[in-house]
């Protein structure tokens, strides 16, 4: 068991600001969130902790919303236990349902089986949701995938699922790599997984390139998406609050993409771009 901190986060307007919130907090290490009438609490290892990644997050210099917060050690939480309290299943569109092996199945059209190392935010599952409606329309057979910043790895064998080809996921994170790996197995999918990120890309092109990240990787990374790209190729994004559009599409932009579709599920934003 790991030794966590515990951050209780007071936020004003609570809404749509605590979803962003777990949004941004876990790209910088926290794992587990619990929802309040006043904020959420946040948890992260404590040797992971730094308040100078806290502060530097997009969201506390915002105007909009006033966030505030005090945080206390939590020693010898077992986290396995956190996660099946808080993790529900996600039904996208009546097809597809993401669930763990405790949740009863729904015998959908495609049902995909994760056991996270992680309690995702309802605002994950927004994203998750988004990304995986997007993918039910698309063509993947087939095709050669990118999916960064894998997580679970939800998105990569859904493509195996839809026929894709060969596919690559990559998370930074090596929990991550490892939970990728497990999860493919135990869904009877093979994909390559590595651990890195967009610099682990060098000459190899793909037809569709899946980024469920946040807005600030995806601002500094969208060019090197671009150059492994396949003419004709289509790039999906998730991660995105609906406030960040016009920035990403005007860096879309400006390396020639092309708007394809866009989906909003509460204030999280997807987009299909083809290059």
């Amino acid at each position: 068991m790991q030794n966590y901190l515990e951050f209780n986060f007071q936020i004003n307007p609570l809404t749509p600001w605590n979803e962003i919130l777990m949004a941004e907090l876990i790209t910088v290490g926290f794992d587990s969130f619990t929802e309040t009438n006043e904020g959420i609490l946040g948890y992260i290892q404590k040797e992971l902790f730094q308040e100078k990644d806290l502060e530097q997050l997009h969201i506390f210099g915002m105007e909009e919303v006033e966030i505030s917060y005090i945080f206390s050690e939590m020693p010898n939480i077992n986290w396995n236990e956190e996660w099946e309290k808080n993790f529900s299943p996600i039904n996208v569109e009546n097809r597809v349902q993401i669930r763990a092996e405790f949740h009863a199945s729904e015998n959908l059209d495609y049902e995909i089986i994760i056991q996270p190392k992680m309690s995702f935010g309802t605002g994950h599952h927004a994203t998750t949701y988004l990304m995986i409606q997007q993918m039910l329309d698309m063509d993947f057979r087939g095709k050669k995938v990118l999916d960064m910043g894998c997580g679970t790895g939800i998105l990569a064998i859904f493509s195996k699922m839809k026929g894709a080809g060969d596919t690559l996921a990559i998370d930074i994170d090596e929990w991550s790599v490892e939970n990728a790996k497990e999860n493919a197995e135990g869904n009877h999918t093979e994909f390559r997984i590595e651990q890195g990120t967009a610099e682990n890309l060098g000459n190899e092109t793909f037809d569709i390139i899946l980024a469920n990240i946040n807005r600030n990787i995806l601002m500094s990374d969208i060019s090197k998406y671009v150059s492994v790209l396949e003419e004709g190729g289509s790039l999906l994004l998730s991660g995105l609050c609906f406030f960040d559009v016009d920035d990403i599409l005007e860096v879309c932009t400006a390396q020639k993409l092309t708007l394809k579709k866009k989906y909003q599920r509460e204030e999280w934003v997807s987009l299909l771009l083809q290059k």
